[in-house]
C-alpha cells in the first residue's frame, strides 16, 4: 500500500515539476495623459493576444487592505510561460507600443511566477 501511494506521488510530482508554469505580468500604471495612454491601448493591447497573453485585469477599482500601496490602473496579463511573457516584451510590436506608455504614464512593473 506504502509503495503505490509513494508510487503515485512521484508521478504527480513528475507532472508539476514538467510542467510550466503560468507567469503574470502586472502593471501599475499612472495615467498623466489620457490621449496619449489611449494611443498605448490601441497599439498595445493586440500584442498580448499575439503572444499568448490574456488580460485578467484591466483597470477596475482597488481597495487597499493593508499597506501603503496606492495603486492607480492596475493590469495582470497571464502568459502560458515565463519565456512567453519575456517575448512579448521584448517584442518590436510591444517595444513601440512601450515608448507611448513611457510619454503617457508613470508605470511599475512586475513578473511573477505562478500557478
Amino acid at each position: 500500500m506504502v509503495k503505490r501511494f509513494w508510487n503515485f506521488f512521484t508521478r504527480i510530482g513528475a507532472l508539476v515539476y514538467n510542467s510550466r508554469m503560468s507567469a503574470y505580468v502586472i502593471l501599475d500604471i499612472d495615467v498623466r495623459d489620457p490621449l496619449g495612454y489611449e494611443e498605448y491601448k490601441k497599439r498595445g493591447a493586440p500584442t498580448i493576444l499575439a503572444y499568448g497573453g490574456k488580460p485578467l485585469v484591466r483597470g477596475g477599482a482597488a481597495e487597499v487592505k493593508e499597506g501603503d500601496w496606492q495603486p492607480q490602473r492596475v493590469v495582470i496579463i497571464e502568459f502560458p510561460s515565463m519565456e512567453q511573457a519575456r517575448q512579448w516584451w521584448d517584442s518590436p510590436e510591444y517595444t513601440a507600443a512601450r515608448k507611448l506608455r513611457h510619454l503617457a504614464a508613470q508605470t511599475n512593473v512586475v513578473f511573477i511566477e505562478g500557478l
